[in-house]
């Protein structure tokens, strides 16, 4: 099989890790005479394919996976379809109090707010919790106040790149990513896509080796 194609930046960041391992974030974008954010998404598309090994307050190691091309294969083939879970819907007249509840019995990060079928909003673990510190009336208020609104989110489609939307999952620093169906002039949300749906994708891969 081809091996998954890296950018020249990637291999030059996978040339200093390989020679000053731990390096930390900071030392390689300083090396690269770039800032942080400029390869966040680089360390993150090499750090889900393990080509790097991320340990916290440490650094970033070499893990010696590109010796593996047939697993970056794999991976970079990899659609959204093969990974994404149900989505979790609520309608925007839903209150702030009942979507609590179905956010933790559910056990969940977010849930997908619609109106007649079209995604129209997303409200978070940390939206409903502002709502209730603020003294907000939970059990009057609807959903739709306190939700991030179209356009605003980020979607991806079924057919998209697992490895794209891992890198707007880390890039944007969200938990989950809708994923949408354009069906008659609407957005309709067909499945999730998260953080956690990715990291069980790369650990199951891992495993192979």
């Amino acid at each position: 099989m081809v091996p998954i194609q890296l950018s020249e930046r990637q291999h030059q960041i996978i040339a200093f890790v390989k020679a000053h391992e731990p390096a930390t974030g900071d030392q390689i974008a300083k090396h690269l005479k770039l800032t942080r954010a400029t390869i966040r998404a680089d360390l993150a598309v090499l750090t889900m394919t393990g080509i790097l090994d991320a340990r916290p307050k440490v650094g970033y190691f070499f893990s010696g996976l590109d010796d593996n091309p047939a697993l970056f294969e794999e991976i970079k083939q990899m659609k959204v379809k093969d990974v994404m879970t149900l989505p979790a819907i609520i309608q925007k007249e839903t209150s702030v109090y009942d979507a609590i509840v179905t956010l933790f019995l559910e056990d969940i990060g977010s849930l997908y707010v619609v109106k007649k079928d079209a995604l129209i909003g997303l409200v978070s673990r940390k939206d409903l919790l502002k709502s209730a510190i603020a003294g907000t009336d939970t059990k009057e208020t609807p959903v739709a106040t306190v939700m991030t609104r179209m356009p605003n989110l980020i979607v991806v489609e079924a057919n998209e790149s697992v490895l794209h939307t891992a890198e707007l999952l880390v890039t944007h620093q969200i938990d989950s990513i809708p994923v949408i169906q354009k069906k008659t002039g609407i957005l309709q949300p067909i499945g999730k896509i998260s953080k956690s749906s990715i990291t069980r994708l790369f650990v199951d891969t891992w495993k192979k080796v």
